[in-house]
């Protein structure tokens, strides 16, 4: 089936969602779940090729570790799918209500945004993810991730539509699109039949959509996520936060990727971090005044403080003051994650009001910026934009919203 074979479909299958209950949503999500379930062997099969293919031609471990698919991510993929069904459907709701002197009644309520198309990196899991998201939210969804993943995307789209169709559910709400680069053009030109675009992965991909898109885009952006150890840290649990933040998975956008430390304190937790580290196979790169605790440190160059390393590096350096972290955040953040460590409540006022991030932590692992950590599920992904929806987008965020204006004959004057 041609791409705009497959847009049409999705433009049919999002009129019929739009108007399912919650009852129907949840049998085809639970009916979707078991038949993923079922494909696991297949599913985990196809990925072993993937990720061979992908090492055979030297990709990166961290874009590996996204790949690969193992049966507790497959299961955690199941579970997503059954947790969107215990969710409550977002579709209806009335955002607010009130009733005009002459007795017309005004409603704002969530509907469907229609047909979502998804531009994503490796990453299998984003298919159930997405797939299972725009279906509760009643969206139909066309999904194209990359190359890399093509054999497991297609075992995962295989079973969800079979779900569906066991559920009574149209499949055509779930598509995945192949093939060349002439696809993704199409996709980001095919105003009038994609609703939304939403573009998860690398900067080229992102910067790509976003500029060369005719269709709305929702910006998932990149994570150069800082942690800012203040004067008044606590200092093991500044530790443990950013050992947290850096290693427990870090080829992922919430990792942390640049540690500030602030002078008052270097001397006495930089060498404990350096040496925490080390022991967790953490390279970190700076400049002398961080180089001077460890002849470990990698020098760093300027622009290393502006991207994701998604693997076991870091960046760090030492800041004299609370305004100078802010200052450095400011000038370096991708508007992803920000935390600081601090017993101070005038820093965190301070760093809590200053910083313009989707999230803002405060004495917590950046880990937790996550769909999933925050109760909604599923996530679409990140979003580090200000209109629609910005940070972790759950179901309310794949809705928009219209007015239902209900009266009794009154006409205006």
């Amino acid at each position: 089936m041609s791409f705009m074979d497959q847009a049409v479909a999705a433009r049919r299958a999002a009129q019929e969602l739009a108007t399912l209950d919650r009852a129907t949503k949840d049998r085809a999500l639970h009916a979707m779940a078991d038949a993923l379930a079922a494909a696991e062997a297949e599913l985990i099969a196809a990925n072993e090729a993937d990720v061979a293919r992908a090492r055979e031609a030297g990709t990166e471990e961290s874009i590996v570790d996204r790949l690969k698919l193992t049966p507790a991510r497959v299961a955690a993929m199941v579970q997503g799918l059954r947790d969107l069904a215990a969710l409550p459907d977002p579709v209806g709701d009335v955002v607010r209500g009130w009733r005009l002197p002459n007795g017309v009644s005004v409603r704002q309520v969530r509907v469907p945004l229609g047909v979502l198309g998804i531009i994503y990196e490796a990453r299998p899991n984003v298919t159930a993810d997405a797939a299972g998201i725009a279906l509760k939210s009643g969206n139909a969804a066309l999904l194209r991730g990359s190359s890399s993943a093509l054999e497991s995307n297609r075992v995962t789209v295989r079973a969800l539509r079979k779900g569906l169709e066991a559920a009574g559910v149209t499949p055509d709400a779930v598509h995945l699109v192949e093939g060349g680069r002439e696809v993704t053009t199409e996709m980001m030109t095919a105003r009038g039949y994609i609703d939304v675009l939403i573009p998860r992965g690398g900067a080229g991909l992102i910067n790509a959509v976003v500029n060369g898109s005719t269709v709305p885009v929702i910006e998932t952006g990149t994570g150069n996520c800082h942690v800012f150890v203040d004067a008044g840290a606590d200092q093991s649990k500044a530790l443990d936060i950013l050992l947290n933040a850096k290693t427990q998975r870090p080829s992922v956008c919430n990792a942390a990727e640049t540690l500030l430390v602030h002078r008052d304190i270097a001397d006495e937790f930089l060498p404990r971090a350096f040496e925490a580290l080390r022991g967790a196979g953490v390279t970190v790169h700076g400049g002398d005044d961080v180089r001077r605790f460890s002849d470990e440190v990698v020098p760093a160059t300027p622009d290393e403080f502006d991207g994701e390393y998604l693997s076991l590096d870091l960046a760090a350096k030492v800041v004299d003051s609370i305004d100078e972290a802010i200052d450095h955040i400011r000038a370096h953040t991708t508007g992803h994650s920000e935390t600081i460590v601090t017993e101070s409540r005038d820093s965190i006022a301070r760093f809590t009001a200053e910083i313009d991030a989707a999230a803002v932590l405060v004495n917590a692992s950046s880990r937790f910026v996550d769909g999933g950590e925050f109760g909604f599920g599923a996530e679409i992904g990140i979003s580090t934009q200000k209109l629609h929806s910005r940070g972790p987008m759950g179901l309310p965020e794949m809705t928009s919203t219209k007015y239902i204006i209900e009266g009794s004959g009154q006409t205006r004057a």
